[in-house]
């Protein structure tokens, strides 16, 4: 862990990240209010799902199980702990449903989200994969981690970055003419998503399709979908509330 914390090309970024979560730490006292807000808004997903596509709904669902099965059996091998995967049926069922073109993903981890996304793109036809990552620095080696259940004959549609979501956005930035979906998964503070939301905003229209994770755990969702007039819809899943915009 030493070693990755006194990476130059870590260190900023594990910095800014201990700023941010002791920042947190002090300000988020009215996380109970946003998960009674979260909880008043959330809505049936089988209702959503059967008034645009039940059948690639069912494909979604039986894609999912696939996925957890393929992860299991690369995971299980693994001494380490690469956290969950997000709801990779929604993610897989909007990918297929809205087909579109350019796509931005903050947070991989070991990579469920991707490979979900990746498979959808496959399955579509057309399609592209940014990926915004940063390595856990306390796991010796933690880049090989990155992905790693991810098929190898999907990556032709992908391009990773991982020196932490400031530098890569900047980065994906400037290869991108807009965004079309954007499935934002790494930095959970307040101050990390506005941060990379304000970086973005230049590629976003009303056409974009954003989906937030975790958006209980601070005011963030609630206050830009307020502050921007912005219809939303908010589902739950493994006992957490995820945001989604454009749909």
């Amino acid at each position: 862990m030493l070693l990755n914390i006194a990476n130059k090309e870590y260190f900023p970024t594990i910095l800014r990240k201990g700023i941010y979560r002791f920042k947190e730490m002090r300000s988020n006292k009215k996380r109970r209010e946003i998960i009674n807000w979260c909880e008043k808004n959330c809505e049936d997903i089988l209702i959503f799902a059967k008034s645009l596509n039940i059948d690639l709904w069912n494909e979604a669902q039986r894609f999912e199980k696939k996925l957890k099965k393929h992860a299991n059996s690369i995971l299980s091998s693994l001494n380490v702990n690469l956290g969950g995967g997000s709801y990779c049926s929604l993610i897989y069922f909007l990918i297929r449903l809205k087909k579109p073109k350019t796509i931005v993903e903050t947070g991989v981890a070991a990579g469920f989200s991707t490979q979900t996304i990746l498979s959808a793109i496959k399955k579509n036809g057309h399609g592209f994969l940014y990926s915004s990552d940063f390595p856990y620095f306390r796991i010796k080696d933690p880049e090989k981690y990155i992905g790693c259940i991810v098929d190898q004959k999907l990556k032709d549609n992908w391009k990773l970055y991982i020196k932490g979501d400031k530098r890569n956005i900047q980065e994906i930035m400037r290869k991108i003419d807009k965004v079309d979906f954007l499935h934002y998964d790494s930095d959970k503070s307040y101050s990390g998503r506005k941060y990379i939301f304000n970086i973005l905003k230049s590629k976003l229209n009303a056409d974009s399709i954003l989906m937030m994770d975790d958006i209980h755990d601070n005011a963030f969702f609630k206050n830009y979908t307020e502050k921007n007039e912005i219809l939303f819809r908010i589902f739950k899943y493994n006992n957490k509330f995820l945001g989604l915009i454009g749909i």
